[in-house]
C-alpha cells in the first residue's frame, strides 16, 4: 500500500509515524509551546531524527470546545511555518491539517505534501474539489458537528457500522472526482464518547475491508488520562499501550506527539509479526 507524495512513494505496508507541531495558542497538550522560529526548528529536526515520516503542521485547534479561527487567521499563522520549515529541511513531507480549501491549496503551493481534514470535505464544499486539482494525498477523518459541536453528537445506532457508512460515501465522493490516495482516520475523540473511544479500537481491525491505509491519532487524548485519572502532560505511557494495540489492529501511520517512543512501537510489533 503505497501513497505518492511529491514523487515520492512512500510504502505504508510498514506503519509510519507522523508527528504533531501545534502552532495555535489554544491546542489541548502543547499549545502555545511552539511560538517562535528556533523552537519550531527545534521541534522539527528532533521529529525527524526520530523517525518521523509526516510533519503534521496545524494552526486551527481542533479540541472540544476550540474557539473559532477565521480562514485570514489561519493562514497568517500557519504559511509562514511551512515556509519555515521547508527552507530549513527542504525534503520534509508536511501535512497541513485544515478543514479549509484556500488553506489546503496555499500550503501545498508552498510546498506542503498531504492534507488532514477532520471533516472529510464537510466543512468546506470545495475541499474535495480541491484536492482532486492539486492531486495530493488525502487524510480524511469521521466527525460529526464542528469542534464547538462534536461532543452533543455521540449518538449511534451501531458505532462502526455508521462509521463505515460514513467512510465509503465520503471515499466514493472522493473517488468521484479523481482524488487517488486516501487514508482513513476514525477520529478518536471527535463526536465519540470516552466508551465508545474505547470501542473504536477494539473494533479497528474492521476498517481493514475499507482498503485504504488507516490513520490512528489516540496521542495523549482524555480517552486515556481520563481512564487513568492523570492528565494529557502524564499520558505517555498510556498511549504508548494504545498505539501498540492500535498497530496490531492494523494502524499504517501513528499520529503523535511523542516520535521517539511511538517508532519503539512500531519496530517492536513488527518484530511480533516476523516470528509469527
Amino acid at each position: 500500500m503505497t501513497i505518492n507524495c511529491k514523487g515520492q512513494l512512500i510504502d505504508l505496508s510498514t506503519p509510519k509515524i507522523m508527528g504533531i507541531l501545534n502552532v495555535t495558542p489554544d491546542s489541548f497538550y502543547d499549545g502555545g509551546t511552539y511560538k517562535d522560529e528556533a523552537s519550531i526548528l527545534n521541534k522539527v529536526e528532533t521529529m525527524l531524527t526520530e523517525g518521523c515520516t509526516f510533519i503534521d503542521v496545524g494552526a486551527y485547534s481542533s479540541k472540544p470546545n476550540a474557539d473559532h479561527v477565521n480562514e485570514v487567521e489561519e493562514l497568517r499563522r500557519i504559511l509562514p511555518i511551512v515556509e519555515l520549515i521547508l527552507k530549513q529541511f527542504p525534503d520534509a513531507l508536511l501535512s497541513i491539517d485544515t478543514f479549509r480549501s484556500e488553506v489546503a491549496k496555499q500550503c501545498i503551493n508552498a510546498g506542503a505534501a498531504l492534507i488532514n481534514d477532520i471533516s472529510a470535505g464537510k466543512l468546506d464544499d470545495r475541499m474535495l474539489k480541491t484536492i482532486a486539482e492539486l492531486q495530493v494525498p488525502y487524510i480524511m477523518m469521521h466527525m460529526r458537528g464542528t469542534p464547538k459541536t462534536m461532543q452533543q453528537q455521540t449518538k449511534y445506532d451501531d458505532l462502526v457500522k455508521d462509521i463505515l457508512f460514513y467512510f465509503s460515501e465520503r471515499i466514493s465522493a472522493a473517488r468521484d472526482l479523481g482524488i487517488i490516495d486516501i487514508i482513513i482516520d476514525p477520529g478518536f475523540g471527535f463526536a465519540k464518547t470516552l466508551e465508545q473511544n474505547f470501542e473504536l479500537l477494539n473494533k479497528l481491525e474492521l476498517f481493514k475491508m475499507i482498503e485504504k491505509p488507516l490513520l490512528a491519532g489516540v496521542s495523549r487524548k482524555s480517552m486515556i488520562y481520563k481512564t487513568l485519572e492523570t492528565s494529557a502532560k502524564d499520558a505517555l505511557n498510556g498511549t504508548t499501550v494504545l498505539n501498540t494495540i492500535g498497530l496490531q489492529k492494523g494502524a499504517s501511520i501513528l499520529r503523535v506527539h511523542d516520535v521517539k517512543e511511538a517508532m519503539e512501537c512500531v519496530k517492536l510489533v513488527k518484530k511480533l509479526e516476523v516470528r509469527s
